[in-house]
Formats: structure tokens, sequence, C-alpha cells
């Protein structure tokens, strides 16, 4: 860098010019100290956050079983990683329920080298959430904060802990992309309801770990990230299960070791302008709602007397309800459908749905059932996702 001695012609000209301009050169340089100021203190965050949860988030270890192609097809164990977090002071660790992989022990080991065994104590394949609990505990626990998930906004900023690739105690930051997303499961036949999208990086390893907010309190748990290619690189979407599903359900997983969904058993989608016209055409401009295209014999929409498509010889679907409110609140798409039975609704609850057919609007009310066992899906089953 040059002296100032050696340029002093030029700083006699910026001089002036800086004198000119003396406004604009002024807020500039405000502004840029309060960007600096605001980086510097953000930064300071971060670090005090990553301190403060860092022996509180845990590698998990699972052995998962595997076929061997040789000729004895013996079975053998892969070794799968993951991560979770301390729920309390029992020992018990949540984290996600495709992690465990059918494990009943696990290994749970903190970032001082400290390592558990850990048995399965509780597991909802639906919300994929699992808790396990860890014995012979030699050293105090400090249980995470968990914060609540429907006070977030998109562009809140958001912190990813866990460990990505098996690299233990790593940190990434991002933002809310967007709240309510519905997240299939291809292999259940069914949907994560009001799951959180965002682009701090979420990659293998991360799943169970928390997605912490900028006062350091968890408000989902990582679980799912879309992969640029076949080695599972990261996109910029990510998912994360909302705090509030993990506080209604982490309890009675404790408890009872499931966690029983309410189920009506339709297969849905929301209503498209297309779909519309192909099984409608009379169908009043920008109607929307829920179409139900599939119904389960015997199930509590097949009880309350909802109607599902029919399919012709050309392949081309018609009738089919559609389903516009339960409970007298308005849905406009599968999401609101399923959220609303998921958040409000318990097995053997009643509901009244409001639905659209042939010109008139119908009130049918149906009891709640509990979701089949996961067991009984084969795999792989449609990606349409019924609540």
């Amino acid at each position: 860098m040059l002296s100032a001695t050696q340029n002093s012609p030029m700083l006699a000209i910026l001089a002036i010019a800086i004198a000119l301009a003396t406004p604009a050169i002024t807020e500039s340089t405000l502004a840029s100290k309060s960007k600096s100021i605001s980086l510097s203190t953000q930064s300071h965050s971060l670090n005090t956050i990553f301190k403060q949860v860092e022996n509180s988030v845990v590698q998990i270890t699972s052995k998962i079983p595997i076929n061997n192609n040789t000729m004895n097809s013996r079975l053998q164990n892969a070794t799968a990683l993951g991560s979770g977090f301390v729920y309390d002071n029992q020992g018990h660790i949540i984290t996600n329920n495709h992690v465990l992989g059918g494990s009943k022990i696990v290994d749970v080991t903190f970032v001082d080298g400290n390592r558990y065994t850990a048995k399965v104590v509780g597991t909802d394949a639906y919300s994929d959430i699992a808790v396990v609990q860890m014995d012979n505990i030699t050293q105090s626990l400090k249980p995470l904060v968990i914060g609540n998930s429907s006070k977030l906004e998109v562009g809140d900023p958001v912190i990813a802990v866990g460990n990505p690739f098996g690299l233990s105690d790593t940190m990434t930051i991002g933002i809310v992309s967007q709240i309510g997303r519905l997240l299939p499961s291809p292999q259940l036949g069914f949907s994560i309801p009001d799951t959180i999208q965002t682009d701090a990086q979420i990659n293998p390893g991360n799943s169970g770990g928390p997605l912490l907010n900028i006062q350091g309190k968890i408000i989902g748990i990582n679980t799912a990230g879309i992969s640029a290619s076949e080695l599972g690189g990261f996109t910029g979407v990510g998912f994360a299960i909302p705090s509030n599903t993990v506080m209604r359900k982490v309890p009675v997983l404790i408890e009872k070791g499931y966690y029983a969904h309410p189920y009506i058993g339709v297969t849905s989608t929301t209503l498209t302008s297309d779909l519309a016209e192909t099984i409608n055409a009379t169908l009043p401009t920008n109607f929307k709602g829920v179409y139900v295209d599939q119904i389960k014999k015997n199930g509590p929409a097949d009880k309350a007397g909802i109607h599902g498509s029919i399919i012709d010889q050309y392949s081309i679907k018609h009738g089919g309800d559609i389903i516009t409110a339960v409970d007298g609140r308005i849905v406009t798409r599968s999401e609101d459908l399923i959220s609303y039975i998921d958040s409000h609704k318990s097995v053997g609850d009643s509901m009244i749905f409001t639905v659209y057919r042939n010109g008139y609007i119908l009130n049918l009310k149906t009891t709640l059932a509990a979701r089949p066992s996961p067991s009984l899906y084969p795999s792989p089953l449609p990606t349409q996702s019924p609540p």
C-alpha cells in the first residue's frame, strides 16, 4: 500500500471532493459503519450460540441390516451416521426416525468424545421423529431450549448444527425460505405437514440435528435436503420438522413408544385449473378446494359418504368431491387439509367436511380413525399423499 506522503497531490484532490460532497459521503460512511457493526454483532452472536449448544448436539451411530449379495446371502450391518440433541436431564435424545434405520440400540457421541449406548424408546415414522435414551450417564446434561415455530416468518435467520458427512460439530447458517411446506414420504404414502424450508445447508449426517433461531432456541429438526447429484450435494433447499410438532409428539413417544395419527382415508390433491376443467367443466372460475381422487374402502371418508373420482376407458378422471372446508375452516390446498388434521385432531375425534358435488354443497360428518401401521405399506408407493 502506498504511503500518504507518496500520494499528497491525490489526497488534496480527494479532500476537495469530500468537502464538495459532504452529505453524501457522510451518509455512505455511516451506512458502511452500521453494516460493519451489524456483521460484527451477528458474528459474535453466532459464536455465542454455537458455544451454548455444541455440548448438547450429538452424533448418532446406528447399525442397519443389509443383504449381502454374495453366494451365502448373509445378513450384515451397515453403519449409518446422523445427529440428535439433548431433550431432558433423563438422557432422552431427539433425532429423526430414519436415522435409526430400524435399530433398537444406537451409540450416542458428544463433541468431547464421551460415548453412550442408547435404547430406542419411541418412534414415529410418519413425522420422522424418534427418541432414544442413554444409559449410565456420567456427565451433566444440558437440554436445549425449544422455541415456538409458529412465530417464524420468511427471512428469519436460522442455524443448523450437526454432523454432515460425519464431520462432527458443524454449524451452517441461512434463512427461513418458506413455512408450511408439505414434505412427501413416498415410502410411507403420507406427507409431513408444516415443515420449514431453509437454505441453511442440510446434508447427509445433519438429519436429526437442531435448527435454531438467532436466540439459540430450537425451532425445528433438520430432516431432509434436496440433492443436486447422487453424491448428495446440497441445492439450497432443505427441510426441518417444526418444533411445535416435536413438542406435541415427543412426550407421547416417551410415554407410549408410538404416536397415533388421525386418518381419513383419502388420496387428495390441490384443485388446479387444468384438473377442474377435466373433472367438471361447469365449475366456477377460480374455484378452490381439495380434490378427492381415491377413497379407502371402509375408511372414515368412505363412511362419511365422500366420493372419489372415476376413470373412464380413456383414462380420464370424472367426478370426485371437492373439499372446500373442514369444521368450518376453509381449505384451498391439500396442505391446509393435512395440516389441520395433524395439528388439531386426534384419533376418535369427529370432523365435518364441506364438499362440492355436482353443483351442490354438502356437509358430511365422520369419526377419525388411526393410520395403519407403516409396515402395512409396501415400497414403493404412489407419490400422492393422503392425510
